[in-house]
């Protein structure tokens, strides 16, 4: 762990237990406009920032339903959801984020969320104060997989990406990440990675708690 000088991590699926609750209000949504079962449409979703995923919206949902409707609903579901408590961490999260505070390793969070709306759940769920930099999806011009949020995140941390370990539940963020140069591991969600993304040889972990043990003299 001590070969890198920085970690950064995505925030929903990835620290914050929220996927599952998106995914509910999705299928609520869905019943509520009667358009039947489109988790497809949601997994493609995983990862984007508002822009990229309204725009995935309008595609999958053409002539079923009005996307900005859609959006609404299902916005303000999860919104109420996600703004009554505290927001669950993900199995080892903390422990993770304790240890390497221990090592005095600087971190941030790279996520599509906006910006004031990450900094809300993260401070929800006790663990703002672990990091020192929140980069969201406004931040950016472009949106996971493209590179930039993982980039500004090195660079408003001052490290090289070479540098980094970036950590990511979807195949999105994996693809953000490699191609800012990060070493990356991915924890999946709610998504199992394709034959594809594990193609990417990168390192795929069952939890979090795996991560502090892990050795990554021997990843290829």
């Amino acid at each position: 762990m001590r070969r890198f000088h920085a970690a950064i991590f995505d925030m929903d699926g990835l620290l914050l237990d929220t996927e599952r609750i998106a995914l509910l209000t999705f299928l609520e949504a869905c019943e509520h406009f009667g358009i039947g079962e489109q988790t497809e449409v949601f997994n493609r979703c995983i990862g984007t920032n508002e822009v990229l995923g309204l725009a995935i919206l309008e595609a999958g949902l053409e002539g079923k339903v009005d996307h900005l409707e859609f959006r609404r609903v299902w916005e303000s579901r999860y919104v109420a959801s996600t703004t009554n408590g505290p927001i669950p961490l993900k199995d080892g999260a903390a422990d993770l984020l304790g240890h390497l505070a221990s090592l005095s390793m600087p971190m941030a969070v790279a996520t599509s969320t906006n910006t004031p709306r990450a900094t809300q759940k993260l401070r929800d769920a006790g663990i703002l104060d672990r990091f020192e930099a929140i980069v969201g999806g406004d931040q950016v011009p472009r949106s996971k997989p493209n590179p930039d949020i993982y980039l500004k995140a090195a660079a408003t941390l001052g490290v090289a990406p070479s540098k980094c370990l970036a950590l990511e539940d979807s195949e999105n963020g994996v693809r953000a990440a490699l191609s800012a140069g990060m070493t990356v591991i991915q924890v999946p969600d709610l998504v199992e990675p394709a034959p594809h993304v594990r193609d990417f040889g990168h390192i795929i972990l069952g939890s979090l708690r795996e991560v502090a043990d892990y050795e990554f003299a021997r990843a290829s």
